[in-house]
């Protein structure tokens, strides 16, 4: 099964990246592929710069990575309670191209952050909005205060490990069937 893993910040030590890759590796046998926001070369979207220079390529490549995967985990980074600019950059150019950017394919969303919310507030956003930008969710899952309960090899505790587990598990029972 191909996956893409995505943690949607450009922070190059970003959390949600950790989250995504973590999450992906409780698929046993997956292809995980795992693009780093903060590599892409995207300007800030506007109408005229759409006009002038066209759709960058790195919204396009981002564009057929999603198309090849089967199944997508996407932990979202929460600035201001929404997405990170960058992210928000990334879908702002990438649904240019195609609206349903994200190709109805089975979707994980995650959130953390350091504080006791997890994400809350982007989670929700995200899962309201993703559906009419082609994702077919099957579930959600917020991790709280990242550092007291992620440490290298995992999420510590075991309510959360758990409802990880039960999210991924979730997505590869559907995407399976």
């Amino acid at each position: 099964m191909k996956i893409l893993a995505l943690g949607a910040s450009n922070s190059t030590t970003s959390i949600n990246r950790r989250l995504a890759r973590h999450a992906a590796s409780l698929l046993e046998g997956a292809e995980v592929t795992s693009p780093d926001l903060s590599e892409l070369d995207l300007p800030l979207y506007s109408p005229e710069r759409e006009e002038s220079e066209g759709v960058p390529e790195a919204a396009r490549t981002f564009l057929e990575t999603i198309r090849a995967q089967d199944a997508l985990i996407i932990s979202l980074a929460e600035h201001n309670g929404s997405y990170t600019a960058a992210f928000k950059n990334l879908l702002d150019w990438t649904s240019r191209i195609e609206t349903k950017l994200w190709s109805n394919k089975p979707t994980v969303l995650l959130a953390t952050s350091p504080g006791g919310r997890g994400g809350a507030m982007v989670l929700a956003a995200a899962a309201n909005t993703f559906p009419h930008l082609g994702a077919d969710v099957k579930a959600t899952f917020s991790l709280p205060s990242f550092y007291e309960h992620f440490e290298e090899d995992g999420i510590t505790d075991p309510k959360f490990a758990a409802g990880l587990a039960e999210a991924i598990a979730t997505l590869t029972a559907r995407t399976q069937s």
